[in-house]
C-alpha cells in the first residue's frame, strides 16, 4: 500500500529527470501517421532556458468566459476555465497562453489511464514561470476524466500552481484535493484520449506529443 501511494504523490510531483526524452530536439517518431486517429509523426522542439516572468496584476472579467484550445500533431483539445474555483491560476493561464508560452512546448509526461502532463518548457519536469498562484480546491474534489488541474510538489501548498498542468484520463484517479483545479476539457477529448494511449508507465510518451500552439478563446 505505501508503495501505490508513493506512485501516485510520485505522478503529479515536478521533479528533475522526468522530462520529455531526449533534449537536443533531434527526437523522431518511429514512423509517420498513416491515418485518421493517429498522431502525427513530428520532432520535439529543444528545451527553453529557464525564465523569470511577472504574474498577472488584474483578474479576468467575470462576465466572460475564457477557454484555451491547444493545437497537437495528435490532434486539438479546449479547455474551458473555471474562473470561481481557480481565478488566480486562470488569469495566470490565459496571460501565459496570450504571451506564447505553451507553443512549441511537449507533453513530457504521459501516465496510461491516469494523466497527460506538460506545460514545461524546458522539458525537466520542474520548470515553470517563475512565479506561482495559489487556489485551493474545495474538499472532497474529484479529478475524473477530463478534468483539467495544476501540478505541484508535494511539499507545497494545496492549490499551488506554476505552469505545469495535467488533464485526467483515468475514471477517477483518487487523488486528494491538493491540486488546482483549472476547468475541464470541453472538446477534443478524443485528442487527449489519443495522447494518453502513448503513455509507457511513468516518463514521457513513446514518441513526441508537441503543442505546436496555444489561443484563448473568449465568449
Amino acid at each position: 500500500m505505501r508503495a501505490i501511494v508513493a506512485l501516485v504523490l510520485a505522478l503529479l510531483v515536478l521533479a528533475a529527470g522526468c522530462g520529455g526524452g531526449d533534449d537536443d530536439g533531434g527526437s523522431t517518431t518511429t514512423e509517420a501517421a498513416s491515418g485518421s486517429g493517429e498522431c502525427e509523426s513530428v520532432d520535439a522542439p529543444a528545451p527553453r532556458e529557464p525564465e523569470t516572468r511577472e504574474a498577472p496584476s488584474e483578474p479576468l472579467d467575470t462576465g466572460t468566459s475564457y477557454a484555451l484550445v491547444f493545437e497537437t500533431n495528435c490532434g486539438s483539445f479546449t479547455i474551458a476555465l473555471d474562473l470561481e474555483q481557480a481565478p488566480q491560476t486562470s488569469a495566470s493561464l490565459v496571460a501565459l497562453t496570450r504571451e506564447g508560452y505553451f507553443d512549441d512546448t511537449i507533453f513530457h509526461r504521459v501516465v496510461p489511464d491516469f494523466v497527460i502532463q506538460g506545460g514545461d518548457p524546458t522539458q525537466s519536469g520542474g520548470g515553470g514561470p517563475g512565479y506561482q498562484t495559489v487556489d485551493a480546491p474545495p474538499a472532497g474534489s474529484k479529478y475524473v476524466k477530463g478534468v483539467v488541474a495544476m501540478a505541484k510538489t508535494e511539499l507545497e501548498p494545496a492549490g499551488t500552481a506554476g505552469s505545469q498542468f495535467f488533464v485526467v484520463t483515468g475514471a477517477d484517479i483518487g487523488l486528494p484535493s491538493d491540486y488546482a483545479i483549472v476547468g475541464e476539457v470541453t472538446e477534443g477529448l478524443d485528442t487527449v484520449e489519443r495522447i494518453g494511449a502513448l503513455g509507457q508507465g511513468d516518463g514521457p510518451p513513446s514518441q513526441p506529443v508537441v503543442v505546436s500552439s496555444a489561443t484563448v478563446a473568449e465568449s
